[in-house]
């Protein structure tokens, strides 16, 4: 599977199949939360909420890539991430763009 997020991939002709999305609600652990309440006081990178996003982006990212697979896609192209915080302690990934057919000329 070809993911990027230019609306095209060089030398290829595409046929447009629709918008995938995968999405991720993830919270935070209470050590984790303590760990970081400790380091707002000093400053400098929070490592256990860095690397929860990361997660969150790449199950998220996982989830869009199988819905474009359901569609039979070659390729998610457009490809966008956003995130909101949806209650204290809570954050959501969502990655989406539009999957993609490879066209024979």
């Amino acid at each position: 599977m070809v993911i990027v997020t230019t609306d095209y991939i060089s030398g290829k002709k595409l046929q447009t199949l629709g918008i995938v999305k995968g999405q991720i609600v993830q919270s935070k652990n209470i050590g984790r939360d303590i760990g970081a309440s400790f380091k707002t006081l000093v400053g400098g990178e929070i490592k256990a909420y860095s690397e929860m996003l990361a997660e969150a982006r790449a199950i998220a990212t996982r989830r869009m890539v199988e819905e474009a697979e359901a569609l039979q896609a070659d390729a998610v192209i457009n490809v966008r991430y956003a995130s909101s915080a949806v209650m204290t302690g809570a954050a959501e990934i969502l990655a989406y763009g539009t999957a993609v057919k490879f066209v024979e000329d």
